[in-house]
């Protein structure tokens, strides 16, 4: 008993073709979708997403590194005011040790100011994604200009005379105390001593050095503008370099073609050269009657240029043009000249 084949089902051009398109531009809007939304993926996607309260965002900017010990984990999304804090959303890529009880803190990561997210891990288990790191666990930038300017403010608000009394009288009230207590003294008292006579020289420090970080704030866009364009000249400089080794290569092989062509002419051109200077030599010797020729024929060209104004045909004579042919005499029978 054979088996009858069963049969398939109707072609695709059979099917219905507004199922078809439904299908199809379902598909096309869930791919716009997942690629709007691509960070955001499981497995394509940039990382968790992590939130953390700060008090103030102390120069922190969206794209600034994520750290965890000093290694670059993420990077910054977002900064923005949240009621009466300042919410940094930060995202983290791998598999950190974050800790239930992970900190954060906003550090400066250069000179000029830059700023960086330092994950602190703690506490056992794993950081929820998508938790936000509370104002208890969070520590804000402490500026440098405003370090340098609240050092200055402090330090001139001190007596250092006042302050120098009082560790001498301190050091006065323990001389009769043991030895290793009156040395201890004698060193405060020496440290205020030198303190007190430097207290200008440290006030002009301080004051310099906060006019230092005043500068270096005011200029960071100028820095950071000068860092930008070495690096273009850089890149400009890289992207030539396949030129300049490109000219350089060709250089050299035009100069083994040029020697290589005097080197297969070296033959022919030794006897032009030679003949070029016979050429030269016999010009030398005739230039005073080149030179007289020239001037006698000006007066030539004069007339003629009015001979061939004056109608449509003219005649013209050259003297010693043509060398002269001589003629031979004509005899007669009788053996004379005719």
């Amino acid at each position: 008993m054979t088996k009858t084949p069963r049969l398939s089902k109707g072609s695709f051009r059979e099917r219905n073709p507004v199922v078809i398109g439904a299908v199809g531009l379902t598909t096309v809007l869930a791919l716009i979708v997942a690629a709007f939304n691509a960070e955001d993926l499981p497995l394509i996607g940039s990382g968790d997403r992590y939130s953390a309260a700060f008090s103030e965002a102390g120069g922190l900017r969206p794209g600034d590194d994520v750290r965890v010990a000093g290694v670059k984990v993420g990077k910054v999304d977002d900064v923005d005011l949240d009621g009466d804090h300042v919410k940094v959303t930060f995202r983290v890529k791998g598999d950190p040790p974050l800790g239930e009880r992970t900190g954060a803190a906003i550090r400066v990561k250069t000179i000029l100011g830059a700023k960086y997210l330092a994950l602190e891990p703690e506490g056992p288990g794993r950081l929820a994604p998508g938790s936000e790191i509370p104002l208890n666990r969070t520590v804000p930038a402490y500026d440098v200009v405003t370090a340098f300017s609240d050092l200055t403010t402090t330090t001139e608000a001190i007596d250092t005379q006042r302050l120098a009394t009082a560790l001498d009288t301190l050091s006065t009230t323990f001389k009769d105390s043991p030895a290793e207590v009156r040395a201890s003294i004698d060193g405060l008292s020496k440290i205020s001593r030198t303190v007190a006579s430097r207290d200008q020289a440290l006030r002009g420090l301080l004051a310099r050095a906060n006019g230092v970080s005043g500068v270096l704030s005011e200029r960071t866009t100028e820095f950071t503008t000068l860092v930008k364009d070495g690096d273009k000249l850089f890149q400009e400089i890289t992207a030539r370099r396949a030129a300049i080794h490109a000219l350089l290569t060709n250089s050299v092989a035009l100069s083994v073609q040029l020697s290589g062509l005097v080197r297969d002419n070296r033959a022919a051109i030794g006897p032009a050269l030679k003949n070029l200077n016979a050429v030269v030599k016999l010009l030398e010797r005739n230039q005073a009657s080149l030179d007289r020729s020239v001037r006698l024929m000006a007066p030539y060209v004069r007339v003629f240029t009015n001979t061939l104004g004056n109608g449509r045909w003219f005649d013209s004579y050259i003297q010693n043009m043509v060398a002269p042919v001589p003629v031979e005499p004509r005899t007669n029978g009788t053996g004379g000249a005719r």
